[in-house]
């Protein structure tokens, strides 16, 4: 039997957002960040440098569990060479056009859709997710008019700790005001976001995986989650109302 659900937080990247390569987006950003921090060296060479640095930094976040501020992330790990009262006032954009040197990223299919009728039957919604950014997130919820139907955004650039770890999310469901045993998870990752939800105590978790992901990879043990779905729209199956 299912546990009482009030609240439904999802995960951003991969799970309600997927990423798209765009090479005219991609360069304009690269440029971008060569403009912003005025560069002698071609923004190929400086991104992939970037690039490269930000790899050593992931690892460090994921086995520390912590998230750098925006400021610390340019000066410290990204762009140390360059002098940080120059790199400290643009961190910010530096990070959204960073971001954006990636791809673009994108509502998944029949998200928005989801978004309303779950706010519809009467859930909280909310959002928990790894992310270096403060500000792209706030921006795109307001541009695609979704600000109103989460009451708790919780990203780990601006509370400073990351997902596995069980603060994030008790966070979240503080700010909704929903104990956690009331509250779901909406993510992709099995070893990252089954093993935080579990130990943060939260009612339940499910996973947006392809089939085949999990034909190939089928999450067990500790990574296992209640439920696997394929498409985000299911969220709809599992949810009738309260």
């Amino acid at each position: 039997m299912r546990p009482k659900i009030d609240a439904v937080f999802i995960d951003l990247g991969n799970t309600m957002r997927i990423l798209v390569k765009d090479e005219a987006h991609q360069s304009n950003a690269r440029q971008k960040i060569a403009d912003l921090v005025g560069s002698q060296e071609s923004p190929e060479a400086l991104c992939q440098r970037i690039d490269e640095r930000y790899k050593i930094y992931r690892k460090w976040a994921f086995e520390t569990w912590i998230e750098a501020p925006e400021s610390e992330l340019w000066t410290r790990w990204l762009l140390p060479d360059y002098p940080a009262e120059k790199l400290t006032p643009i961190a910010t954009e530096l990070t959204y056009q960073f971001r954006q040197s990636m791809g673009k990223r994108i509502l998944q299919r029949d998200a928005k859709e989801v978004v309303f009728e779950l706010d519809k039957r009467g859930y909280r919604l909310g959002i928990i997710s790894n992310v270096i950014t403060t500000q792209e997130i706030p921006d795109w919820l307001e541009a695609d008019g979704l600000s109103q139907y989460f009451k708790s955004v919780v990203l780990s650039s601006a509370f400073g700790r990351r997902k596995p770890d069980p603060e994030i999310y008790w966070e979240a469901a503080r700010r909704i005001g929903v104990p956690p045993e009331k509250c779901v998870y909406v993510g992709d990752n099995p070893s990252r976001d089954v093993v935080g939800t579990r130990n943060a105590g939260f009612g339940m978790v499910i996973l947006l995986m392809d089939p085949e992901d999990v034909e190939k990879d089928p999450p067990t043990g500790e990574n296992k989650p209640d439920v696997i779905i394929h498409e985000f729209k299911q969220l709809l199956d599992i949810f009738p109302g309260i």
